[in-house]
């Protein structure tokens, strides 16, 4: 009995060992291929895709492509890892550019795709390219790097990443879809002349599709209204150049006659850099709060005429209004919004000025 009794304890244990050993489907990172960037675009009908990986080239990493069209995306990235050696992973993907085209004609069902597969990151970025994908991509591809990819390098803030570029990311692209208060922004890119990137502002996105086009100056103010910081961006006017080095924003809103009235102040704490003759500090104040404020409205005046929600307006005024009148915000509510904003300016370093002004 005792052996008996032995034997079924040993059988036991090497049965949990087989199940409880989870690696037994992993592949090593050798036999994978993980890719960094992702491009898509419209060809006769399909989808084509383009997935650009890294791969060790003696002391350098070299960016290729792979390319493959398909009726959906999952068809295209299957066609490619039934012809390649390794699986791909696509995990790693940093970045996903889709074709300006594409992107005017909607991106729904892409970011749909994305959200039921799980087999992307919903915290990868989502960019906009404005000429062919293949082009950019390719030039891109041109360059060794010493580590990942320029294209991703640009939305990094220890990286390339500045204060007037949007950031998007799949989640909150797919998010801004089905919200009745809340659009998003996504930045445009192009190829360089001396740059691989040139960054031309950013695309204005309702309902997923590209509806407009702000400039990188009108998108830091919506970094701003968004909580993104704007330490580090540099302001020229006639009389001075300024640093700003940090910023906050405080919002009143209210229905007036059933029409919404929003009131934003905004606050910028700025060092001066340069000076041309002897400005005092209450010209540079005045030529740096009038500079946004005009940038302001011309921001404004953009996506309230597109009826996009960039700014998140709307989302201070859900518990004025009901879900059936929220449900209605872009088009009854949002075109009689009235803004008013008011900028000041706090700058630093008085004893700078004083030295030049002698």
């Amino acid at each position: 009995m005792n052996i008996l009794k032995s034997a079924s304890q040993i059988f036991m244990i090497l049965g949990l060992l087989v199940i409880l050993s989870g690696c037994w489907d992993n592949k090593d990172i050798n036999h994978r291929s993980l890719p960094l960037v992702m491009g898509i675009t419209m060809q006769d009908g399909e989808y084509k895709i383009i997935l650009q990986t890294p791969e060790l080239d003696q002391s350098k990493i070299k960016l290729n492509e792979i390319t493959e069209t398909g009726k959906t995306i999952s068809q295209a990235v299957d066609k490619i890892s039934v012809n390649k050696e390794k699986e791909i992973d696509l995990l790693h993907i940093k970045v996903i550019v889709i074709e300006k085209k594409l992107a005017q004609q909607g991106m729904k069902d892409i970011l749909s795709s994305f959200m039921r597969s799980g087999e992307i990151s919903l915290k990868a970025y989502i960019a906009i390219c404005d000429e062919d994908i293949t082009h950019f991509l390719s030039k891109e591809a041109e360059i060794s790097v010493p580590k990942g990819s320029f294209v991703y390098d640009f939305f990094e803030k220890n990286a390339g990443w500045n204060p007037q570029i949007a950031r998007a990311q799949i989640w909150q692209t797919y998010r801004s879809i089905y919200s009745y208060t809340n659009d998003i922004a996504i930045p445009v890119l192009k190829t360089g002349k001396d740059l691989t990137c040139e960054y031309e502002g950013s695309a204005i996105i309702k309902n997923g599709k590209m509806v407009g086009q702000i400039s990188s100056d009108e998108t830091l103010l919506y970094n701003a209204f968004n909580k993104e910081s704007t330490q580090g961006k540099i302001e020229v006017m006639d009389h001075a150049s300024v640093l700003i080095v940090s910023n906050s924003m405080y919002h009143k809103s209210e229905l007036m006659d059933n029409k919404p009235l929003m009131n934003s102040t905004i606050k910028m704490k700025v060092v001066v850099l340069e000076t041309r003759g002897n400005p005092s500090q209450a010209l540079i104040k005045q030529e740096l709060e009038t500079l946004l404020t005009e940038r302001f409205q011309q921001l404004f005046a953009k996506v309230q005429e597109s009826e996009a929600d960039i700014l998140a307006v709307g989302q201070h005024f859900r518990t004025k209004l009901s879900r059936k009148e929220l449900e209605r915000w872009r088009t009854a509510y949002y075109p009689q919004l009235k803004m008013n904003v008011h900028i000041h300016t706090d700058i630093q370093n008085e004893g700078y000025i004083k030295i030049r002004a002698n």
